[in-house]
Formats: structure tokens, sequence, C-alpha cells
């Protein structure tokens, strides 16, 4: 089993394609809509805390 990707991780990556800020908030807004729950757990996943996954989904 390969090692776990955390938060830091996956920002990296996405910042390695030329996402900004903006991008990512979108990003993660458009998961939110069309899928809360895959959202959620893609969230859990990389093991970002509930209070910390609530601010990202948006306050759900």
């Amino acid at each position: 089993m390969g090692k776990k990707i955390g938060v830091e991780e996956w920002v990296g990556r996405f910042r390695a394609i030329g996402l900004d800020d903006a991008a990512m908030k979108r990003w993660h807004e458009l998961f939110e809509q069309e899928n809360p729950e895959g959202h959620q757990s893609f969230l859990e996943w990389l093991g970002v805390p509930q209070e910390q996954a609530d601010r990202i989904r948006g306050g759900k």
C-alpha cells in the first residue's frame, strides 16, 4: 500500500498544474455542488478534521 496523500501534497499538485487559490476554491465549490457526499469522503480521505472540512464545504 502506498503512502497516504495529505492536504499539503494535494494542494502542491494543484499549484503545479497552475491552479491559484480562486481556481481551487471553484474546484471545491463544483465538487460540493455535484457530489457533496463524495466531497466529504474525499476530505476525510485526506485526513481533514471535520471543523476544517465544514469550512471548506461552505459551512455545511
